[in-house]
């Protein structure tokens, strides 16, 4: 055989060995979507945006080489509604060359953050309450933005050869909203920023401890980090100030540390979760709790085992869910309460997204998980309860759950049956759903999970 026959011979068997036997590629893509100046935040219920504290983004990554590229796209947002939802996955689904279906959407959940939704802001419209809710050409003008960044990181993939999975504990961030009073009494009281010490001084309550990380690595160069953690993002909030908070501190400050990894910072089932144990609403706080997010990020990435990629798959089950029915919230009655104009503009506002979502409860909510073999990405609706991220590891307890909240987020506050028998659904006006979600919930889980209940 001819020496340098056998040379490009040899060669092409090495380079043969090294590709994986399921070949994996990624892109990853930022950019900026901070609203514009007078916008309105947390869907109109605080001051709109006057100034910019530190601007907002969209990242995203897309793998491609398991059937139909899957597409994650995290935003600075609060939340993203109904048709928003469905037209914000059906322009990056033609972005990457894949369906809806394959779109992970969530938002981070900040509060001085943008909330679309397009057909509540329409009905707002009709009741001469222009921009309310939502400035339409704002949020397009953001999901094109989106599109072309990712549009462009397909032009670089790059091989992924393993995955990985890490987490630690974080300390003096998450505590459940629930606190039991003296006589036994039940209530949720426990904000974001909670200045009754009582109430801080209250058991940590049902919460998820860890931050986990799931990376994406080429050989030995780690690409891109996604921290998944179980806590409402905010300390302080309703000045006008545009930010994405403590967690989007935390992010920077591990992007700094090595700028050739994608860090992303995605919010949990934390409907019920507050820093409010730990915050009493200081402006100071904002750093303290970045801290501790950052260190998390941190030691959880130091413990991160690799593991070879050899499938990916994803499962999609498709989840109904009942409307609230109690006093305030028939269709008839939220109908009257957007036409009233002796009622506040964010009572208006509340019960547009309310008819928003009743006008389409007969599309079902996509409930995905990405399964990597030993780990899974699981996207939930909504203000999903931290209970229910912790059912998820339990319904595949040998396997590295990762868990995102904040998808559709149609249905506001998605309470556990025992949450809903305490009556959490009644007492909160940013809750459309009846009783009985959590069977279906966990259901749809299961079915994502590619589990047996």
């Amino acid at each position: 055989m001819h020496t340098t026959f056998r040379r490009i011979l040899l060669l092409t068997i090495l380079v043969a060995s090294s590709v994986p036997a399921f070949p994996l590629q990624i892109a990853t893509f930022s950019t900026e979507v901070t609203c514009p100046m007078g916008h309105a935040l947390m869907g109109g219920g605080i001051m709109p945006a006057k100034s910019v504290v530190d601007p907002l983004y969209a990242n995203g990554l897309v793998l491609l080489g398991a059937g139909d590229p899957i597409a994650i796209v995290v935003m600075d947002w609060c939340e993203i509604r109904n048709d928003a939802y469905d037209y914000f996955r059906d322009e990056v689904a033609k972005a990457a060359g894949t369906t809806r279906e394959r779109v992970l959407l969530s938002a981070v959940h900040q509060h001085d953050t943008p909330i679309p939704d397009f057909t509540a802001q329409r009905l707002l419209d009709e009741q001469g309450l222009p921009n309310a809710l939502c400035d339409v050409s704002y949020v397009k003008d953001s999901i094109e933005r989106v599109c072309h960044a990712l549009r462009v990181s397909l032009e670089s993939p790059r091989n992924v050869t393993h995955y990985g999975t890490g987490q630690a504990e974080v300390e003096g961030v998450a505590s459940n909203r629930r606190v039991v009073a003296d006589d036994g009494s039940v209530s949720f009281p426990r904000n974001s920023a909670t200045g009754d010490p009582a109430i801080r001084d209250a058991p940590i309550g049902t919460h998820d401890p860890q931050l986990k990380t799931l990376s994406f690595w080429d050989g030995d160069q780690a690409m891109a980090a996604l921290n998944f953690y179980a806590v409402h993002p905010m300390s302080y909030y309703g000045k006008g100030g545009v930010s994405a908070d403590f967690v989007g501190m935390a992010r920077r400050q591990r992007q700094a540390d090595d700028p050739a990894i994608h860090q992303f910072y995605i919010s949990g089932c934390s409907g019920d979760v507050t820093a409010g144990k730990y915050n009493d609403g200081a402006l100071q706080n904002r750093a303290v709790l970045a801290k501790r997010i950052y260190e998390a990020m941190a030691a959880a990435w130091d413990a991160t085992e690799r593991h070879p990629v050899e499938d990916v798959t994803i499962r999609v089950a498709k989840m109904s869910l009942e409307p609230k029915t109690t006093e305030g919230f028939s269709e008839e009655e939220m109908k009257a309460i957007l036409a009233d104009t002796s009622r506040t503009t964010f009572d208006r506002i509340l019960a547009a997204m309310g008819l928003s979502w009743r006008m389409r409860l007969d599309q079902p909510i996509d409930v995905p998980a990405i399964d990597f073999g030993k780990a899974q990405y699981l996207l939930m609706p909504a203000e999903s309860f931290v209970g229910y991220q912790l059912m998820a590891q339990e319904l595949a307890p040998d396997e590295f759950i990762v868990t995102a909240g904040y998808g559709e987020c149609a249905p506001g506050y998605i309470p556990t049956a025992q949450a809903t028998e305490e009556q959490f659904n009644d007492h909160h006006s940013w809750c459309w759903v009846g009783p009985g979600a959590e069977e279906r919930m966990r259901a749809a889980m299961a079915e994502a999970l590619g589990v047996g209940e």
